[in-house]
């Protein structure tokens, strides 16, 4: 792959290149979006263009990318480059003290020390600069990120720190200040579809995946890859919504449950799939994957009393989500998304997750039953 392959971020690319064809790139980024819409595919491809030794130019307009036959974009594609380092918080268990320690939800300020700041100073030797593409940056805590600080704002000349956050609130002012931020749009509905039929999903799935994914092609590719491996997600949240549509406060703890053992089930089938990832954190994505359904239908639901044309997420399903509009007026469609999202935060506090369901789903419940 290269740089101009990158899918559907055109505008930060550009905003890389312009900065790298002026020579005013800078020595540290924030790339900052959604989960899934290519800032890691983009920080991979950006650190290939930075250590390659024979940059190809473009047509007149400045722009580069890798050579993809130089030493060092060998030694890149093999993923044995010397000068570059991903830095990922599942990297605890190779620190110093952590043999046997499990990633916890923040960014282990040990996987920061020895996994880029003593490097750090440590000069290239198969290119001309250093790259450290650091994941999940909004799960470092504050200090984590004062620890950053000195090589943020002084770095040696020769590196490049990329920082990857989805929720640019989550980290401080003076770790911003340091970097330029490249922001990352969401993907078109039908750029994502059309991904999606190309690995073998049919329409109807890949359409309710891409919607429900509101815009993260990581995302809507991770679920369908699911679908494709046989958990059959899409049978999964019909009976989802199919059980909010019709629950009542008796019902609560039966339903929740049922979501719970959803999740595990979704977790379990991730798991098999994807053995770099922690299994907490795969418990999590699963849940978070359980709530989003929930959260969709009560989207669908307002989406159906307030527009005319209304494209739903679960438009299999229109009887289910009419019972949901016939309940409630958008206003209170609208407080149980914001109860849904409250969830999705308690989530990433790592709260039980009985609690968190069993909660989100009494607040959910239609009063007096």
């Amino acid at each position: 792959m290269a740089l101009k392959d990158v899918f559907c971020q055109d505008r930060a690319i550009e905003i890389l290149q312009r900065g790298r064809a002026a020579d005013r790139a800078a020595h540290a980024y924030i790339f900052a979006g959604l989960e899934g819409v290519g800032k890691y595919t983009t920080a991979c491809e950006w650190a290939r263009l930075v250590l390659c030794r024979n940059p190809v130019a473009g047509d007149g307009d400045g722009f580069a990318d890798s050579c993809g036959s130089c030493e060092s974009c060998a030694l890149f594609e093999g993923g044995a480059h010397p000068d570059y380092s991903h830095v990922y918080k599942e990297l605890l268990e190779f620190t110093k003290d952590g043999k046997g320690r499990k990633a916890p939800v923040e960014f282990p300020i040990d996987v920061v020390r020895e996994f880029l700041l003593e490097k750090v100073t440590i000069r290239p030797t198969a290119s001309e600069r250093r790259v450290f593409v650091v994941s999940e940056a909004e799960k470092l805590n504050a200090s984590s990120q004062n620890a950053l600080l000195k090589v943020l704002e002084e770095p040696p000349h020769y590196c490049t720190i990329i920082l990857l956050c989805t929720r640019l609130e989550q980290l401080l002012p003076t770790t911003k200040s340091r970097c330029q931020i490249i922001r990352f749009g969401p993907i078109t509905e039908d750029r994502i579809v059309a991904r999606l039929a190309e690995t073998g999903l049919d329409r109807q799935r890949a359409r309710f995946f891409a919607r429900l994914a509101q815009g993260s092609l990581g995302l809507a590719c991770q679920w369908g890859r699911l679908e494709r491996e046989g958990l059959a997600l899409f049978d999964v949240k019909k009976t989802i919504v199919a059980g909010v549509a019709g629950f009542r406060r008796a019902d609560v703890l039966e339903l929740a449950e049922q979501l719970i053992a959803a999740a595990k089930q979704i977790a379990t089938a991730w798991a098999d799939l994807d053995k770099t990832v922690s299994k907490s954190d795969l418990s999590r994505r699963a849940q978070k994957t359980v709530i989003q359904i929930v959260v969709s239908a009560f989207h669908d639901a307002m989406m159906a009393n307030t527009v005319s044309n209304p494209a739903p997420i679960h438009f299999d399903q229109s009887e289910d989500v009419a019972r949901l509009a016939g309940r409630l007026d958008p206003e209170q469609a609208a407080q149980c998304i914001d109860e849904g999202y409250e969830a999705l935060r308690w989530i990433d506090a790592n709260v039980n997750e009985k609690l968190i369901f069993e909660r989100l789903l009494l607040r959910l419940a239609p009063a007096g039953t």
